[in-house]
Parts: structure tokens; C-alpha cells; sequence
């Protein structure tokens, strides 16, 4: 068994070290920010600032690999989360009634959650595992290498004047680590990194929905779009959810949109926001942005192998994705339960753990890349739809449960867009869809730009950067 040294306590480092814990590897926990997620959630998710992980109040959906590596790995962990509020959401529900089970349609289901509600869950599963020690408060400021080795090996973790042995070091430090520059520092090859800006801003806010009113509008979509933004709705837990704005960083107007009740103003001219709006909910936090985002490959080979071994990274160390598709929290854990399943293998040679990352990880990160730049591209140039087939194909799915399967295994990375939307079935029924709406055509159910632009006001838009 190994003695592994985990850089990081957030969802990806909690994972890691409970996994290897529960195989009973002894496991250090090393986190800098001396507060955890705790009891009181409302307050720790709005009163807690975190300048290093900037995504913690944003919306999240966690993605079927979420549940399923939970409840294989740690089924306690699952049943405290539903306890702590999170919601199960099965695409299929969109219709009611469930059509013929398929094989693999058991694991189509959302967790409607915060992201503290798993941190929480995570965090207390971790201090109950005798093989974890959580050194909370406590920063890891270098490695520890061994002299002589090609490519250099990691011995551990330097902390103040303490340096802590280890077989393996694992980077879950996330998408601002320092290892790679500690790396170069101490003379190892560079990590080879692939950065692609998105050019996309967030922004959103909490809602709390009424005791005495609906806990949501019904059979309505989550998401809207317009030439130039998109509109979403994030369900959460304990009767929270949170309305978001998406838009090029370019926008003049998204400094004004800072503002509630512009924000607010915009948010009502898409139909899936404003059926929750029209709720009348209570607004629980600010407009909260994020921007500056991009999508960052690092890995710790490249052609010649290793750069260094006794160290390996999960998480948004390894693999940072801009939030639209929600793959972070869900690649974050399949690293981290593949880490741990194969960690005495991976402290001897890590180069298994890079292929397998490349092989399995990689290919969604491509795709998030792709994703964005025509995302990017649209939403500067406020370019409307032109691709009938592939409207339909959307459309369809909210009418079609075949499509939607595809859809699903899509979107929770069960399968790639090629192998689930080109099948015959599948284009068998999005033609019948076309063949029963002759007159449908692409289009956005949101606002028009003169729409848009009447709400932000003349003194405010262009204003603030975020």
C-alpha cells in the first residue's frame, strides 16, 4: 500500500483521498484555506469568499458519473447527499411517464445540487476515514524531488520547514496550481499545457423559491436562447435555484447586467427563466460573474514520457473545461477513482495514468474546445442559427424520448455526440419529427438585440469589466 500525499480539499481532492483512504492507502490531506464546508451550507455558499475557486457559487449540475462513481465507491456519501437536499432528476422525467427501459437508461439522472452540498458530504466522509489526515490550513509551498533521476522523481511535499514522505503526490490543487511552475523551478521538462480562451462571461443569481408558493413552474425547458446570450435555469437543493446569463465578453452591455434588476430585466425576456422568475422567489445573493475562463490541458508527459514521476494531477489541474457543459465535478471523480484503483501501479510508473487520461478524459475536452469557439464566435457576431437538421435534432428531443436518449447519453458523457445522434434510429425519428412540423424552422425564443438593448441603461452599459 502506498503513502500518498494529496495537494487540495476540493471535490476532486476530497475524492482522490477518500478512494485511496477506503483502499487503504494512508493518505495526507493538504489544504491551504483553513475553513470547510460545513453544517450551515446557506451560510458557507453565501458568505464564504473563495478567490481560488471562483466556480463554488456558480450553478453546477452534476453529471451522471457524479452518482454513479458515489454510489460505487461511496454510497454513504451518496445517501448523505440526497439527505442534505440534493434532487435526483432523470431526463426522462421531461415526459412524465418513463418510455420501454434500455439498458443504460438507469444512469440518464442529474443531481440538482450546489456544489457545497457534495463539498459538505465529501468533507465529512473524509474526516470519519481513519487512513485520512486532513492537514486543514496548511499549504504546500514545493516538492520534494530526488537528485540524480531522469526524469526526476517526487518524494513527497515540502510545508514550511516540514518535508512529508510520500510514494505518490497527487495534484488536486486546481485550475491555478502551482506544481507546473514548481516543476520547471526545480529543472524538470515543462508540463506540455494547451490553453484555449473562451471568450464567454457568466453571470447568475440565487433564488429561494416561496413556503408558500409552487417549487417550480412545471413542464418548462431550462434553457432559452437569443442571437447573442443564453438563458438557463439551474434547480438546486433545498428549494434554491439559480438563474444564469451567458454572453461574449465582448458585449458592451454585461457590466450593466451586474446590476439586480437589469439583470433581473434581461433574465425575464427568455421563457425558461422567466417561468421561475414569475415564481417570485427570493433573491439570496448578488449577480455573482465569472469570466477570464478558458479551457487548459495539462499534462505531465509528452513525447519523450514522464516529465517527472511520484506525481500525478486530477481534477482542474489536469483538465480545466469552461462550466457550460458541467464536465468538471464528473471528470474530476473519474480521475479520482481511477487514481485510486490503480495507485500502486501509477506511484511505480505513472505513465499508465497519462494514457488512460488521454484516452479517456481528453476526447471531451476536445469537444468542450470545438464547443466554444463556435459558442464564442456566435455570440460575438449575434449570428442566428442556420443548420435546420441540427435545430431539429434539439427541438426533437422534447418530443422524442429515442432522441432524448441520445441527448442524454450526450450530455452525461456516457457517449460521444457521433456514435449517439448517428445511429438510423436516430435519424429515422428526427426526420418523422421533420416530416410532422413542414414549417419549423431555426430560430431563439429570446430577445431580439433592440429588445436587449432597451433594458441596459444608457449611463451603465459598457460599464464595469468583469
Amino acid at each position: 500500500m502506498a503513502r500518498v500525499a494529496v495537494i487540495g480539499a476540493g471535490i476532486s481532492g476530497l475524492g482522490t483521498a477518500l478512494m485511496l483512504g477506503r483502499r487503504g492507502h494512508t493518505v495526507t490531506l493538504f489544504e491551504q484555506d483553513a475553513r470547510e464546508a460545513g453544517e450551515d451550507l446557506n451560510r458557507d455558499f453565501f458568505r464564504w469568499a473563495r478567490p481560488r475557486v471562483p466556480q463554488a457559487n456558480q450553478p453546477h449540475s452534476l453529471l451522471a458519473p457524479v452518482r454513479t462513481v458515489l454510489r460505487t465507491e461511496a454510497p454513504d456519501v451518496y445517501g448523505d447527499l440526497l439527505a442534505r437536499g440534493a434532487r435526483e432528476y432523470h431526463d426522462f422525467d421531461w415526459f412524465g411517464e418513463h418510455p420501454p427501459h434500455r439498458a443504460g437508461d438507469e444512469d440518464l439522472v442529474t443531481l440538482r445540487t450546489r456544489r457545497i452540498v457534495l463539498e459538505a458530504a465529501l468533507s465529512a466522509a473524509v474526516r470519519r476515514e481513519p487512513g485520512v489526515d486532513v492537514r486543514q490550513g496548511c499549504r504546500v509551498h514545493a516538492l520534494a524531488l530526488r537528485e540524480g533521476h531522469r526524469p526526476a522523481r517526487v518524494t513527497g511535499v515540502q510545508v514550511g520547514t516540514e518535508r512529508h514522505q510520500a510514494d505518490l503526490v497527487v495534484d488536486a490543487s486546481g485550475r491555478r496550481s502551482p506544481v507546473p511552475a514548481w516543476l520547471i523551478a526545480a529543472g524538470c521538462r515543462p508540463p506540455v499545457v494547451e490553453s484555449h480562451r473562451t471568450g464567454i462571461a457568466y453571470l447568475c443569481r440565487w433564488y429561494r423559491v416561496r413556503a408558500e408558493g409552487p417549487r417550480d413552474p412545471g413542464r418548462v425547458k431550462t434553457g432559452s436562447t437569443a442571437p447573442f446570450a443564453l438563458a438557463g435555469v439551474f434547480p438546486s437543493d433545498n428549494d434554491t435555484f439559480a438563474v444564469s446569463l451567458v454572453l461574449s465578453t465582448s458585449d458592451p452591455t454585461r457590466g450593466a447586467l451586474t446590476d439586480p434588476a437589469v439583470f433581473e430585466a434581461a433574465a425575464r425576456r427568455f421563457p425558461a427563466t422567466a417561468a421561475w422568475l414569475d415564481l417570485g422567489p427570493e433573491p439570496q445573493s448578488p449577480v455573482l460573474a465569472m469570466a477570464g475562463l478558458d479551457n487548459r490541458w495539462t499534462a505531465l508527459a509528452d513525447d519523450d514520457g514522464p516529465v517527472v514521476t511520484g506525481l500525478v494531477h486530477a481534477g482542474d489541474s489536469l483538465i480545466h473545461t469552461n462550466p457550460t457543459f458541467g464536465h468538471g465535478v464528473a471528470l474530476g471523480l473519474r480521475a479520482a477513482q481511477h487514481l485510486a484503483t490503480h495507485a500502486d501501479q501509477i506511484a511505480t510508473n505513472p505513465t499508465g495514468y497519462h494514457t488512460w487520461a488521454a484516452q479517456t478524459l481528453r476526447p471531451w475536452f476536445d469537444t468542450q474546445v470545438r464547443s466554444d469557439r463556435a459558442d464564442g464566435q456566435r455570440l460575438a457576431e449575434s449570428s442566428p442559427p442556420t443548420d435546420r437538421r441540427a435545430a431539429a435534432l434539439a427541438a426533437s428531443a422534447f418530443d422524442d424520448p429515442v432522441v432524448m436518449r441520445a441527448r442524454a447519453q450526450v450530455r452525461h458523457l456516457l457517449r460521444p455526440a457521433h456514435d449517439a445522434y448517428g445511429t438510423d434510429e436516430v435519424n429515422r425519428h428526427v426526420t418523422a419529427w421533420l416530416t410532422a412540423h413542414p414549417d419549423f424552422a431555426p430560430q431563439h425564443d429570446g430577445p431580439t438585440r433592440e429588445q436587449w438593448d432597451a433594458l441596459i441603461p444608457a449611463q451603465t452599459a459598457g460599464s464595469g469589466r468583469m
